[in-house]
């Protein structure tokens, strides 16, 4: 049944994601006065930004935060000169587009509240707040799940955005190159574009990469109304069954949690910590997954490949390495999203093949598809106790590392492979 009326905000969208399921901590020790306290002594992390003022209540912190309800009701809908934009954009000629973007740059890297490219006021949040609850809880240490398997540092992902004929056609150039430094990557194609070749799907999948759905049309209307919406999102739930994709990332970014919800995805793409330079800037401030309902969000952190080489002009991929270091020091998701339709440019390809030299050099981190990492977080946030940890080797997760949250003599936190018996 087709429907013209927004329905209403599910106030539970996001309460899944509590302090205790993003930090693992299993066999419960810190109760929830706990966390309140916790959080009050916190928020001063959190300056500046109109999400502080939940700061006595941890879950509505990450609540707004994650929601970007701190950026008002209205959030979601794009201003009259962007849909105007989007109106005109199939007759602009291609040299106009980045010329328009341009002309917005400082408007938009001044005009939102979060900081670019590092936005680390919810981060240092995250870490304040479970130092905190240990020493109100008086407990030196409790147990907990390690943000990824095997206690790896961090998590990389590759995807990608595959906008037009010319960069479905160049798919296969760049599976080769990522395969030369032993990645794999997701690709989303356009169902109603371009012809997506059924046989180039099968390939990706035998060749170890991911395939995933990139909007209907990619024509800037996909969130023109709710009935539009629905109806679209029925056609993309068609092709999510018959490509047997479960991710999705919504064209341009443009993006509605509840509306999402219709749409029969494991994951989700269409988010980022923090971005200035998107149709609906803004951000979750979060470098990790979470909870958005029916599906888990994998944001991406690290800046998109065409504001990186085109509207910002860099030569070298050092934001994004830069970048990668914030989230390795702070154990969270490095995920990138590139378009073979600017790849295709041999400049561009050329810093994004220095950019995976520079990360195969690296060490400790886990690279992974994002339906892995989706369905990890999945899991990870389900348990609850350590004798729930002994099921992960009957489930399709990679294995788990078990330890301790524990605070040093000098206060600060650490993940360590057995408890201190010493009170905070």
């Amino acid at each position: 049944m087709r429907t013209s009326v927004s329905p209403t905000e599910d106030e539970t969208l996001l309460t899944a994601n509590t302090p205790r399921a993003f930090w693992g901590v299993l066999d419960e020790g810190i109760e929830t006065d706990d966390w309140r306290t916790a959080s009050e002594h916190a928020r001063h992390c959190l300056a500046g930004l109109p999400v502080a003022d939940d700061g006595g209540d941890p879950v509505k912190v990450m609540e707004q935060a994650l929601g970007e309800g701190q950026f008002g009701p209205r959030h979601w809908q794009l201003s009259r000169p962007k849909r105007l934009y989007y109106a005109l954009r199939p007759v602009l000629p291609e040299g106009i587009r980045p010329l328009l973007r341009r002309a917005f740059l400082t408007r938009q890297r001044t005009g939102v509240a979060l900081d670019w490219p590092v936005e680390d006021r919810y981060v240092r949040y995250q870490f304040e707040l479970m130092r905190q609850a240990l020493m109100v809880a008086q407990r030196a240490s409790v147990p907990a799940i390690h943000f990824w398997p095997q206690g790896k540092q961090f998590a990389f992902v590759l995807t990608h955005d595959v906008e037009s004929q010319r960069g479905h056609d160049f798919v296969r150039e760049l599976v080769a190159l990522e395969e030369k430094y032993g990645f794999r990557s997701a690709f989303n194609f356009v169902p109603q574009r371009y012809q997506v070749d059924s046989r180039l799907r099968g390939e990706l999948r035998e060749r170890g990469f991911e395939v995933g759905v990139h909007g209907l049309k990619h024509d800037g209307k996909l969130y023109a109304s709710y009935a539009t919406f629905c109806d679209r999102a029925q056609r993309i739930n068609d092709y999510l069954q018959e490509w047997q994709a479960i991710g999705f990332r919504s064209p341009m970014t443009h993006r509605h949690p509840m509306w999402m919800q219709a749409l029969n995805v494991e994951y989700d793409s269409s988010f980022f910590d923090t971005d200035p330079f998107e149709p609906i800037p803004g951000g979750t401030m979060s470098i990790w997954p979470y909870t958005l309902g029916r599906f888990i969000e994998l944001p991406y952190t690290l800046s998109q490949d065409h504001t990186l080489m085109v509207t910002l002009a860099e030569r070298s991929p050092k934001l994004w390495l830069e970048k990668v270091a914030f989230i390795a020091q702070h154990s969270g998701l490095a995920l990138l999203n590139a378009h073979p339709d600017y790849l295709l440019v041999p400049k561009h390809l050329a810093i994004y093949e220095s950019f995976l030299q520079q990360m195969q050099s690296l060490s400790g981190y886990w690279h992974a598809l994002p339906r892995n990492v989706a369905r990890w977080w999945r899991w990870r946030a389900s348990v609850k106790t350590t004798e729930d940890v002994g099921e992960a080797s009957a489930l399709t997760v990679p294995q788990p590392t078990v330890g301790y949250l524990t605070l040093t003599q000098d206060a600060s936190l650490m993940f360590c492979d057995s408890p201190s018996l010493t009170p905070a």
